[in-house]
């Protein structure tokens, strides 16, 4: 009521991004652009935040995905000149630190995992197991690359070499990206890009995060306890309220805890 009364000073607001789960192009409830997108702009538009905290709780995914919010976050940052503060949960890992350096602090609980910064790409061979089964493989093709890295198929140098550009490639993205939001808060003698993951306390000697907190208290120290907060996230949709798409969930369920344990989470 107070803001809309000219002679009363509102309480100060703070808009509060979830950005939990994997990051992926596809998949209901995963981190994506095209999700997100409304809610990124409804965060910096409405009632003048003071800040937009971002609570990053993400194992990562998709490179591409990752730059796309990062530099959505960053572009509204900038043209609405409102700081923008990420809180670390059980995990910030690789395209999951991409998000929180989108930030222009960080912080994180003393035994959060921040780092694992760099790319990865798995997949598998059964051409062994086609030729034991007495099964032949066919593959026809109007390009020399277009079968590229093809798992039903002999390995080829050729084609991993090919693989390991394009993933140095995307790695330097990643590494331009943390030294341009971390710059001055890097160590120079040490190599932080070579996909390790550290806890908070460590990150913080490194650079990697600002320093250990708590979304709540370091929002009221900054703002005052009157300090109020708004919350934007993606909704889920109608029908899986109510169950809807049982084996959607339970596959990107597997997905999700699958990514999440290799962090021993």
């Amino acid at each position: 009521m107070k803001r809309w009364i000219p002679f009363l000073k509102s309480d100060p607001t703070v808009a509060v991004i979830r950005l939990a789960g994997m990051i992926s192009a596809s998949g209901r409830g995963a981190l994506n652009d095209a999700a997100l997108a409304p809610v990124i702009e409804k965060a910096f538009s409405r009632g003048k935040p003071k800040a937009v905290v971002l609570e990053v709780n993400s194992p990562g995914g998709s490179p591409v995905q990752s730059s796309l919010i990062g530099a959505r976050i960053r572009r509204l940052a900038e043209e609405k000149d409102i700081p923008v503060i990420a809180f670390v949960e059980d995990v910030a890992a690789s395209g999951g630190y991409w998000l929180a350096a989108a930030a222009d602090e960080i912080f994180a609980d003393e035994s959060s995992v921040v780092g694992s910064i760099g790319v990865i790409s798995a997949s598998f061979g059964a051409h062994e197991l086609l030729a034991r089964q007495g099964i032949e493989r066919r593959v026809y093709t109007a390009g020399k690359s277009k079968s590229m890295l093809d798992p039903f198929r002999p390995e080829n140098p050729e084609d991993v070499a090919r693989l390991k550009g394009l993933l140095e490639d995307i790695h330097t993205n990643f590494k331009d990206h943390v030294s341009a939001r971390r710059k001055g808060k890097l160590p120079e003698d040490q190599d932080l890009f070579t996909g390790e993951v550290w806890l908070a306390r460590r990150a913080v000697d490194l650079g990697l995060i600002d320093g250990i907190g708590h979304l709540k208290p370091m929002m009221q120290d900054r703002f005052g306890e009157k300090v109020k907060f708004r919350r934007y996230g993606v909704r889920k949709s109608f029908l899986s309220r109510f169950g809807a798409r049982v084996v959607d969930d339970a596959l990107q369920s597997v997905e999700e805890r699958s990514a999440f344990a290799q962090f021993g989470l």
